[in-house]
């Protein structure tokens, strides 16, 4: 078994591609910009997750319900 991620095996790269791709990296980006960089990908696929396990239906009946709640910033005063 690969000691890295599985996908990377079906593309064909090994450690020796996967440390040119890493050192590529941090040549362009510099040490400073790759852990931002990393993070917004990793929060990236985080959205992506929770998006693809949303059901369709529950977020109809939210729209539904939030459509007939009151408004909170409009005022009933009279103006």
């Amino acid at each position: 078994m690969a000691s890295y991620p599985a996908f990377l095996a079906a593309f064909g790269i090994g450690g020796t591609e996967l440390l040119v791709i890493l050192a590529l990296a941090l040549l362009l980006f510099g040490g400073t910009k790759l852990p931002s960089l990393a993070r917004g990908l990793g929060q990236s696929i985080k959205e992506f997750k929770k998006a693809s396990r949303d059901d369709p239906e529950e977020d109809a009946k939210a729209a539904a319900e939030a459509k007939k709640a009151p408004d909170p910033t409009k005022t009933h005063g009279s103006n």
